[in-house]
């Protein structure tokens, strides 16, 4: 696989409407694990489609050097597909089971190819993905996101493909899967380029690409190198916009005073002029020349207070809009051990499931703490959150609530009117603030100018979920618990700081679902629940 490749050259691509998504990219990607990042809309999966031959670009060509896998973000999976057919095997092991019984037609060798150990394969590749408990007749209508997700992942891997591409791969997964996809990934020795939010996973890569749209730019290391490499080339972006704005200032200054200068001596000129009794054509010849040489001067300073501008320019297209949300939130202040929510025993009944059941689910939140709750998809951690919200009600067991705001942010993120402005949802939320100060919370959390009155409904993931957030922390009440659902789904890393920030400055008690362990021991998570088998019970913060 040394000689797998991707190379891109001169490529264009652009919507029906004529918006360009790239201009003149050009690149080529080759072996090793290649993570790349971008803000959502930025055209990642576009990218993925155009070298997967889903999308012809507007100009330029897309190479692939060996075998290509492509996972997509969106899988096209039906649930009448049985477990063999999405993994592209059951023609191969029908053929196999018909000559184990004795049928020797050439067009089931023809089938099989070399292909005999297509079933222990198989299955080597399902349990490395933790799907050891599939049978291959199974359909996928049966299993869960996460699984679907891992089984589209073996098909492509048992093709044996030189080249890997994938968008998302951890989306759905829990914290079991996703261990497994990165010893799964670590293995792979060929060429993966890889979109992910999951800065685990990129961390596990070997070099970051950057996308833009007429540069896609590589960063040696990890995604934490790459951090750190972003946060130094933005200081030393930051130095040169301050040095070219001294620099801009100096050379106004000194223009300002050279033509005040000038003026002064002109003046000085005119009269000695008129004192000295010269004749009136000679006196016009020496104005004239003074004035030539003044203008010369005023030329030159002209030309530098341009050039200053020119640079001062150039240092701010380097500086990168890092666009985070800096907050001060003291009506979310909770006191130290305050009951703020009291489960005992609850028991959950939906249809004929019972979701905790035995002896139900003990629960207690006091503030201000923070609290990560974990377990595997299907487990109960949103019918919890529901719980504690209030939003459903315990078919068994005791419930104590503390007075204050409960706020719920579910996966969702369906709290706010999609038909009104976020300014008029925000004035909702607060209805007794004056304008002024509204707009200018909004502005913190990044709604400025005419961003503040755009319909929500108009929103990308990212920012909607700063304008819940808005609305939700500077409400009146503010609210004391906080209860969030995967609240980092579909968010770009930007978003995802942004998220970060905003909690940092939250000063009372939550509880966060996430399988993403970066994200929530950056948000200072002191205490993990794990819901396993209807129990809940403290397990510390996990091994990275």
């Amino acid at each position: 696989m040394s000689d797998a490749a991707v190379r891109c050259s001169h490529l264009s691509f652009s919507w029906p409407d004529d918006t360009p998504v790239f201009e003149d990219l050009s690149f080529t990607v080759g072996t090793g694990r290649t993570g790349l990042v971008a803000p959502n809309g930025s055209g990642k999966s576009t990218l993925l489609k155009l070298i997967a031959g889903e999308l012809r670009p507007g100009t330029g060509a897309v190479s692939v050097s060996g075998a290509l896998g492509y996972l997509p973000q969106s899988l096209p999976l039906t649930g009448d597909l049985t477990v063999a057919e999405v993994l592209g095997v059951a023609s191969v092991i029908r053929a196999i089971d018909a000559v184990e019984s004795g049928d020797v037609a050439e067009e089931h060798f023809t089938t099989i190819g070399d292909a005999w150990d297509i079933e222990e394969r198989t299955r080597a590749q399902l349990d490395r993905l933790g799907l050891d408990d599939l049978t291959l007749d199974r359909t996928l209508g049966t299993l869960s996101g996460g699984q679907v997700v891992s089984l589209g992942l073996a098909a492509q891997l048992l093709k044996r493909p030189d080249v890997l591409l994938l968008d998302e791969p951890t989306n759905n997964l829990d914290v079991d899967a996703r261990h497994k996809l990165h010893d799964v990934l670590a293995d792979y020795t060929g060429c993966l380029l890889l979109v992910s939010h999951d800065r685990a996973l990129l961390d596990r890569m070997d070099r970051i690409a950057e996308l833009g749209r007429d540069e896609l730019r590589f960063y040696g290391g990890n995604f934490t190198e790459y951090e750190e490499a972003v946060r130094a080339e933005q200081e030393v972006a930051e130095k040169n916009v301050r040095n070219a704005e001294q620099e801009l200032k100096r050379e106004k200054r000194e223009m300002q005073q050279a033509r005040e200068r000038a003026e002064r001596r002109a003046s000085n000129a005119a009269r000695n002029l008129k004192n000295a009794g010269l004749p009136r054509i000679f006196a016009g010849t020496m104005k004239r020349g003074a004035q030539e040489s003044a203008g010369r001067a005023g030329q030159t300073h002209v030309h530098r207070v341009g050039e200053a501008r020119a640079r001062l320019d150039e240092a701010e297209r380097s500086l990168r809009d890092e666009q985070r949300i800096t907050l001060d939130l003291p009506e979310t202040h909770v006191p130290s051990g305050r009951n703020l929510f009291l489960g005992q025993g609850l028991r959950v009944r939906l249809g004929d499931r019972e979701v905790f059941p035995g002896q139900g689910v003990d629960l207690t939140v006091r503030g201000p703490e923070r609290i990560a709750l974990t377990g595997l998809n299907g487990a109960g951690k949103s019918t919890l959150l529901r719980l504690v919200d209030g939003d459903l009600e315990p078919a068994g067991g005791e419930v104590k609530r503390a007075e204050g705001r409960v706020a719920y942010l579910s996966q969702r993120l369906d709290l706010l009117d999609p038909d009104l402005t976020v300014a008029e949802n925000f004035t909702a939320y607060a209805p007794h603030r004056p304008e002024a100060e509204r707009m200018n919370l909004l502005a913190r959390f990044l709604f400025r100018g005419a961003g503040a009155h755009l319909p929500v409904g108009l929103l990308s993931g990212g920012e909607r979920l700063r304008a819940t957030l808005a609305c939700v922390l500077c409400a009146e009440p503010a609210p004391h618990l906080l209860l969030l659902d995967e609240p980092t789904n579909n968010l770009d890393l930007v978003s995802v700081g942004q998220l970060e920030s905003a909690l940092n400055s939250y000063q009372g008690a939550f509880v966060v679902v996430s399988h993403d362990q970066r994200f929530l021991r950056e948000i200072g998570v002191g205490r993990w629940l794990r819901l396993a088998d209807g129990e809940l019970t403290e397990t510390g913060a996990p091994e990275v």
